[in-house]
């Protein structure tokens, strides 16, 4: 089976080796660039919490970040991430979406920074209260999208981007955020990955491959 992997292309080659690794024959089309807004420091030692949405956002954090108060960390990528940096996130909800970022933030939440993309969605941002600094800028590409049985869409933005230049495979998803945006934007998802993270992609390909035989 055929697949697109759509990441940045610093971060598509652990994706697409476990792919290979599973018997797919892996295309690499990257849909989206992440650009750096800045070099400076972020000082959150006023927060009692900050709230990283993405790994991106949780390698910025890690270079950038000082006086640190305790890290809510959105899906397990994002987790994993800050850990390989040796921070250790104190909170992470139960489903990689806002919905249960809001509802399951440890109350009360005092004061709190919310680190994201520039153009994130504020909903968190003003349930919560937070502050919110923009960290980096997700640039859509246009490439010509390439043939494949299934497209491995990890971010909204992603799903965006696929759909955008024509893209028609059926999409497996990382999680439910990406499925809605997805759908949203006229893709099939034909899979949801039940883990958030790339075991969990890389299992939710094996299964649509499973489907196929």
């Amino acid at each position: 089976m055929r697949v697109i992997v759509t990441r940045p292309r610093h971060q598509a080659r652990p994706l697409s080796d476990a792919l290979e690794g599973i018997g797919a024959e892996v295309v690499e089309c990257p849909l989206i660039e992440i650009e750096r807004l800045s070099g400076l420091p972020v000082d959150a030692g006023d927060y009692d919490w900050l709230i990283v949405t993405s790994p991106n956002g949780a390698e910025e954090i890690a270079r950038r970040g000082r006086n640190l108060p305790k890290l809510a960390a959105v899906g397990p990528g994002t987790a994993d991430t800050l850990r390989r940096w040796g921070l250790e996130p104190s909170f992470v909800p139960s489903e990689h979406t806002q919905d249960a970022l809001i509802a399951e933030f440890p109350q009360p939440a005092g004061r709190v920074l919310f680190a994201a993309a520039e153009g994130a969605k504020r909903g968190p941002v003003e349930a919560l209260g937070a502050d919110f600094v923009a960290l980096y800028r997700t640039r859509l590409l246009t490439p010509e999208p390439p043939d494949g049985d299934v497209v491995v869409l990890a971010s909204g933005s992603a799903a965006r981007a696929y759909a955008g230049v024509g893209g028609a495979a059926p999409a497996v998803t990382i999680g439910p955020e990406t499925t809605r945006v997805a759908q949203s934007v006229g893709l099939e998802v034909v899979c949801e990955a039940k883990t958030h993270d790339l075991e969990g992609l890389v299992a939710a390909v094996r299964d649509v491959m499973n489907s196929r035989r």
